[in-house]
């Protein structure tokens, strides 16, 4: 009896020693990202990096991204010759200061490597917002306009479903002009979860509106929820909360409902568009735009620039 009450307790110690050494297993694990060798996505493998302070964790993160994945299709996020000059903390936010290499990337694998360093800095403890210098200057976009602050959110996710692979896409948006009673094409750059659908980003993009040195007015308020985006036979179904009902801002009804349309009918799949409201369609918009039309592209609505 004595025997078998000390092999319990042994047995419970060593219990409890796997359950610690698992748990701080866990605490070490972060997600690392790297770019496809087609420069077409990202992807995150699994690091454990550890370090007494968030500074050493942050530079066990940039040697990890400037190192080579496991995924032998995959390659370094940071590119050779590409140096971190600096760094500096600042609240919740981080700003990064690079050598001037990292300007020599090519368009699309400069959008994919921020992506993947953004992605991966923000698990570090208390880091939220993140902005980029080259050698002191912020740095800017293809346009000439300053990137500012990013955040992990801003890469979309799919949320509650994260498969931790990325793909950069091109859209046509359609946001208001300062008069709010014209829409203008916009054609961004986005680098988005591949697990979320083509049609629901362009939603969700809209609703984020332009980002910060893009041109444009947003045409939905950024409190409007996405209850589903379907898209079969042509016609894309969106369905929004009563949110949607609210003003937005200074854009016509009519530009907000071709915000939607115009902008999903650049989709190669989709022709038509029906707008309904906890499901329902048989609303009328602002009392202007009755919702129970299928609407198609509007070209008169379309200011030429």
């Amino acid at each position: 009896m004595k025997k078998r009450i000390i092999f319990l307790c042994c047995l419970m110690l060593l219990l409890l020693a796997g359950c610690s050494s698992t748990e701080a297993d866990n605490e070490n694990e972060y997600m690392v990202y790297y770019v496809n060798k087609q420069e077409t996505r990202i992807a995150g493998e699994v690091r454990e990096l550890s370090g007494d302070s968030d500074k050493e964790l942050l530079l066990q993160m940039f040697s990890a991204l400037k190192g080579e994945p496991e995924d032998q299709s995959y390659k370094s996020a940071i590119p050779e010759g590409i140096t971190l000059r600096s760094y500096s903390f600042s609240d919740d936010s981080l700003t990064l200061n690079f050598s001037t290499e990292y300007n020599q990337m090519s368009p699309t694998l400069e959008v994919l490597s921020r992506a993947a360093i953004v992605r991966t800095v923000c698990q570090v403890n208390g880091v939220s917002y993140v902005s980029f210098l080259v050698e002191g200057q912020a740095l800017v976009n293809v346009s000439g306009m300053p990137v500012g602050f990013m955040t992990a959110d801003q890469f979309l996710d799919n949320a509650g479903n994260e498969i931790n692979t990325y793909e950069k896409a091109s859209l046509t948006l359609y946001f208001a002009d300062m008069t709010g009673t014209c829409l203008e094409a916009h054609t961004v750059e986005r680098v988005y979860n591949s697990n979320i659908s083509m049609d629901r980003l362009v939603v969700e993009e809209l609703i984020a509106g332009p980002e910060e040195g893009e041109e444009g007015y947003p045409t939905l308020s950024d409190s409007v929820k996405i209850i589903s985006v379907i898209t079969r036979d042509g016609t894309c179904y969106v369905n929004f909360d009563e949110s949607f009902l609210t003003s937005q801002g200074n854009a016509t009804p009519e530009v907000v409902v071709y915000s939607i349309v115009n902008s999903l009918v650049e989709l190669p799949a989709i022709n038509k568009v029906q707008i309904s409201i906890d499901g329902n369609t048989n609303l009328v918009y602002m009392e202007v735009v009755p919702l129970s039309q299928v609407f198609e592209r509007n070209l008169e609505i379309i200011n030429a620039q």
